[in-house]
């Protein structure tokens, strides 16, 4: 879209933009510790999962096709309780989903070690506790009571970003593009500090070290939202 000419385009570094660049590098960083820890499991791709699912038991890989579905129901489980919970807890909050994901992140870190100490390997419970836990990170940006900003559907993200370069060449501006190619560099930074993490930390250890990063973004999006209400009630007051 263009701006007229006499008005001046909103600020593009807002509070939702930096709170999104921060959970969406969190998302690319957990479904990577989650796929280094697992050797596998995507926590973030149900596209991949869904194929998985259904063409599984074609190419006779059960086990895949099973872990696959129980992926999705988990991550569709985090979605469906994280928005119950912004419905009757939270209301506009982007820190309520972050906590909810850090919650389910301490699950898997619980799992991952009980299933250590009984000697049973890798196993799929603590991964589909990260899936729930990326299921409620999706809903932190929610506009007339559907997702505005998935920070996970990099899909998605990358078609708007396309579009949005097409718009710009067409006479738009530089803002038809430019915050999904934040949003997508975002969960690529997020990505790609996971995969440099797990050159240094070991398998077993990548869910502490996704629950770590999560409990510090937990922490700024608390702290960026009680800003916010702060800044808001000035401005009532001013009014």
């Amino acid at each position: 879209m263009t701006t007229p000419d006499d008005e001046s385009p909103e600020p593009f570094w807002t509070l939702e933009a930096r709170l999104s660049t921060a959970l969406l590098m969190l998302a690319g960083f957990v479904g990577a510790a989650a796929y280094a820890h697992s050797a596998g499991y995507f926590v973030t791709f149900m596209t991949g999962n869904t194929e998985r699912a259904t063409i599984g038991h074609f190419v006779g890989d059960h086990t895949i096709a099973r872990s696959a579905a129980l992926l999705i129901l988990a991550f569709l489980s985090g979605v469906f309780v994280a928005s119950l919970c912004r419905r009757y807890w939270w209301r506009n909050h982007p820190h309520g989903a972050t906590v909810l994901a850090t919650v389910a992140l301490i699950g898997a870190v619980a799992a991952d070690a009980f299933q250590e100490q009984q000697d049973v390997g890798i196993g799929l419970a603590p991964i589909l506790f990260v899936a729930f836990g990326m299921g409620a990170l999706n809903t932190s940006f929610v506009k007339n009571g559907e997702v505005s900003i998935p920070v996970s559907y990099i899909t998605g993200t990358l078609v708007k970003l396309v579009q949005g370069i097409e718009r710009h060449m067409a006479g738009g501006t530089v803002r038809d593009w430019l915050g999904y190619a934040v949003q997508y560099g975002s969960f690529v930074v997020g990505a790609l500090l996971g995969g440099l993490v797990s050159l240094v930390v070991d398998g077993p250890f990548m869910l502490d070290a996704a629950l770590v990063g999560s409990a510090l973004v937990a922490a700024y999006t608390w702290r960026a939202d009680e800003r916010w209400y702060r800044r808001q009630c000035a401005r009532e007051q001013q009014a």
